[in-house]
């Protein structure tokens, strides 16, 4: 590893739902800076801006199951000088109010965030409906807005936290369930910078979200094959990091992308994007295969799906064959 991360995160490692990183990034900045404003669609507790509501309640609007008008309600907040957050699933946030993202709130540039919970299959028992399996290829698109994918709770703090910091449309994507802590608060984390996780000659694992945990479980899993894997934490999906992403294709000359997202138009298509134009290499996606989720456990849906270390293990030796001319 070439910074600092969790200790055991091949054994004992903690687990924290990515929402809670997002309402106590939120609770943060309710003191940093008085021009935060939240605002909920009747999901507070969910997504954990319940605490930004109990300490700030005169900066904190609960519209209720109105997500179009809570984007344009936004809009008009930031023009008149606040940031505000607006929070619900990503469903509603990235799908629902697509429109009013784009239109009223990119097309005008507006200082607008965007908290995306639930983002994933592991939402698990809400099924199809509330997984939002897309939201990282139809705001990615949006011209001007950036968009982000922490990796844990630590790093769903700093992201939410970092987004203020930032003058236009911000999207951040968590989740519901617990996830391992890979991070501390003292690993390094930059909007457009990719880290470095692992080091490796064979394969390029590139992933965002919970996929990096599962990305590191796989590259130990690929050394005891004696195949050395190198792991890149690509937390922000736009603007991405080109320049990671080319000298780790350059070299190691394999790559696999691993997101909880479908493989179309994703996290995945991003690097490709950026390493077609640059260094073709061998490339495969791990990611949902065109299809919708169900309900479920989350570990059973993770796993059903192909979002494991052993579907990232498979990946890698599939593009190094193709690499080594098989």
């Amino acid at each position: 590893m070439t910074m600092k991360l969790a200790e055991n995160i091949y054994e004992n490692v903690d687990q924290i739902p990515t929402r809670f990183g997002y309402g106590d990034g939120l609770l943060k900045l309710g003191e940093m800076d008085e021009r935060v404003v939240v605002l909920g669609a009747d999901l507070s507790s969910s997504l954990r801006v319940d605490l930004f509501r109990d300490a700030y309640p005169d900066r904190f609007i609960q519209t209720g199951i109105a997500e179009q008008d809570m984007m344009c309600l936004a809009a008009g907040l930031s023009l008149a000088g606040k940031i505000p957050f607006v929070s619900t699933y990503g469903v509603f946030c990235t799908g629902r109010a697509w429109d009013q993202l784009r239109t009223t709130v990119a097309y005008g540039n507006l200082n607008v965030k965007v908290g995306s919970g639930h983002g994933g299959i592991s939402v698990g028992a809400d099924g199809a409906t509330h997984q939002a399996l897309e939201d990282i290829a139809i705001t990615r698109v949006i011209p001007g807005v950036t968009v982000i994918v922490p990796c844990d709770y630590h790093e769903t703090v700093k992201a939410t936290i970092a987004a203020a910091q930032i003058e236009g449309p911000v999207v951040i994507r968590f989740g519901r369930e617990k996830v391992p802590v890979i991070t501390t608060p003292e690993t390094p984390f930059q909007v457009g910078k990719a880290e470095i996780y692992r080091e490796g000659e064979d394969v390029t694992v590139v992933a965002c979200g919970v996929m990096v945990y599962e990305a590191l479980i796989a590259a130990e899993l690929l050394a005891q094959e004696g195949i050395s894997a190198q792991v890149i934490n690509c937390h922000t999906v736009k603007p991405i990091d080109k320049e990671t992403l080319i000298k780790a294709a350059q070299k190691t000359k394999a790559v696999v992308t691993a997101e909880e997202h479908q493989v179309m138009g994703g996290f995945g298509s991003a690097v490709a994007e950026v390493l077609s134009q640059n260094v073709p290499v061998p490339m495969r996606f791990v990611g949902v295969q065109d299809t919708f989720g169900q309900s479920g456990d989350p570990d059973v849906l993770m796993k059903a799906y192909g979002l494991k270390a052993e579907n990232i293990v498979q990946a890698a030796k599939e593009v190094i064959k193709i690499k080594r001319g098989g």
